[in-house]
């Protein structure tokens, strides 16, 4: 056997050749690594898809705003094709996230559900319903007073605006305010009267929709929500209780907010009134609460009507000290109230509040007006809910409302 062979057959290492070194593996090749086309490498690179630049991004997102325009103007359309439902229900929501604490607090004393919630709707409404009967009679008692002056208080204006420091045409004045009275006596306006049975009938139907859908939301909220609740994913129903209970604690916080400052505001100018002896007190009083409902303009309006009549009534001095009442009483709210009593519950710029009436007016007119404002408060507190946790980034604690959820509803 040649000496170059161990006996078991192996070749024996030669102590004078060099060992050769193996062979370096080759890494395969990742599934996920890119495999430049033909064209890509004879042109030296990769071929980009023309939608991944800065353009192409740009019009990709361009493409989706506009759908989600398309599809909010959509919705809004087919809200106005169905307001003598949607506006009822929003009203009767709106009341209930304002009453929740009183049946809540009822029933914590052993009153049954039902019947909390009956005591607190016979409250609230035979409250209503009794301001609004001792308004109605008083207006009408003085309505004539009240629109002969106000018609002496649109002469008192003109002649002021024609005579005064601005020495407008009289003329330009004069049409002016007949082009507003022929807009007052048109046709137009005159079949609208005619039409008025159909529009009374509207209102009855809404109202009775409204104080239905107010029962049943008093009574059954628990359910209500956690029948919305149910067919969401674990995870999702978590976040929709979150925003869900934090959107009804702002808008129940809100009403009640906007109540007392609406209070303090028509206490203040009714009493001034009062005291000066200006014609119409009470009404001019719950004409300021009224208004107040609707935030920047609606007092301030109803705060100018009253010096027009206190302009009538008793001279333009009286109309000024009337002016200086409304002006101290709207820094007063600003200042104080707002920041106090609504707390938390409205973070809107004023300008944002501003486009919210004016949205709201353009759709729907006055009740858009009262509406757009809470409405804006609580599509805020939606989006601001929305990625906030179960901890400190919670905007509102359900002290309003009892626990919503699936697995804490009871009865």
């Amino acid at each position: 056997m040649s000496p170059w062979f161990s006996r078991s057959g192996e070749r024996r290492r030669r102590p004078d050749l060099p060992v050769a070194a193996a062979p370096a593996p080759v890494p395969a090749r990742s599934a996920t690594s890119p495999v430049p086309s033909a064209a890509g490498r004879r042109g030296g690179g990769v071929r980009r898809s023309p939608w991944e630049d800065g353009l192409g991004r740009t019009a990709v997102r361009s493409a989706q705003l506009l759908l989600v325009l398309l599809l909010v103007a959509v919705a809004v359309w087919g809200l106005r094709q169905v307001s003598l439902l949607v506006i009822p229900v929003i009203i009767a929501t709106i009341i209930a996230a304002a009453v929740a604490p009183v049946v809540r607090r009822l029933r914590e004393k052993g009153v049954h559900n039902t019947l909390a919630t009956s005591i607190a709707m016979l409250l609230g409404v035979g409250s209503l319903g009794l301001v609004l009967w001792l308004v109605g009679r008083a207006v009408r008692d003085e309505w004539s007073e009240l629109s002969s002056a106000a018609m002496e208080g649109l002469d008192e204006l003109q002649a002021w605006l024609a005579e005064g420091p601005l020495q407008l045409d009289e003329g330009q004045l004069s049409a002016a305010r007949e082009q507003a009275t022929e807009l007052a006596t048109s046709d137009a306006v005159q079949s609208g009267a005619v039409a008025g049975a159909t529009a009374a009938l509207e209102v009855v139907t809404g109202t009775v929709l409204a104080l239905v859908v107010l029962f049943f939301l008093l009574r059954d909220h628990r359910r209500i929500w956690a029948f919305f609740l149910r067919p969401l994913a674990p995870d999702v129903r978590a976040r929709a209780d979150r925003i869900g209970i934090s959107a009804v604690d702002v808008l129940g916080g809100y009403v009640r907010g906007i109540a007392i400052i609406a209070f303090v505001d028509a206490f203040f100018i009714g009493l001034a009134l009062f005291v000066l002896g200006i014609p119409l007190a009470l009404p001019l009083a719950v004409l300021v609460f009224l208004g107040a409902f609707i935030p920047i303009l609606g007092a301030t309006l109803a705060g100018t009507f009253a010096a027009l009549v206190a302009l009538v009534s008793d001279g333009p001095v009286t109309a000024l000290v009337v002016v200086a009442v409304v002006v101290a009483v709207n820094q007063l709210e600003g200042n104080f109230l707002e920041p106090v009593v609504l707390g938390r519950a409205l973070h809107l710029h004023p300008l944002a509040v501003l486009l919210a009436l004016t949205a709201g007016t353009i759709l729907s007119g006055i009740v858009g007006a009262l509406l757009s404002v809470p409405l804006a408060a609580v599509a805020w507190t939606v989006v601001s809910a929305w990625n906030a946790t179960d901890g400190g980034d919670r905007l509102g604690e359900p002290d309003d409302v009892d626990q919503l959820t699936a697995g804490r509803a009871g009865p």
